[in-house]
């Protein structure tokens, strides 16, 4: 899984049909420390409902169509989760509270 954040949506009007009603999120990826990796943007399927600015854990290839509304999609990426605290060596590296 990759940690990444959310920094926008995509809206598509025609898509294929196992695609339909799924909210495309534009994201990107992150330091523990919630900070830019700079590699650029990708869009992912949201299955937890996240939004603008949330940083969430994105499962890739195979693993991203586990979820019920990814089950045989054509999709290679999926927001499975919304972080809310990245704990390392006993230290708090990202908090959603901005703690």
């Amino acid at each position: 899984m990759i940690l990444c954040q959310v920094v926008g949506t995509a809206v598509s009007t025609r898509k294929d049909a196992q695609l339909q009603g799924a909210k495309l999120l534009v994201v990107v990826e992150v330091d523990p420390r919630g900070q830019s990796l700079e590699k650029g943007t990708m869009v992912v399927i949201d299955a937890v409902g996240a939004g603008r600015g949330d940083v969430v854990l994105v499962a890739t290839g195979s693993a991203a169509n586990l979820t019920p509304q990814t089950t045989q999609s054509p999709v290679d990426a999926t927001a499975v989760a919304i972080v809310d605290t990245v704990f390392s060596s006993g230290q708090v590296m990202y908090s959603s509270h901005g703690q």
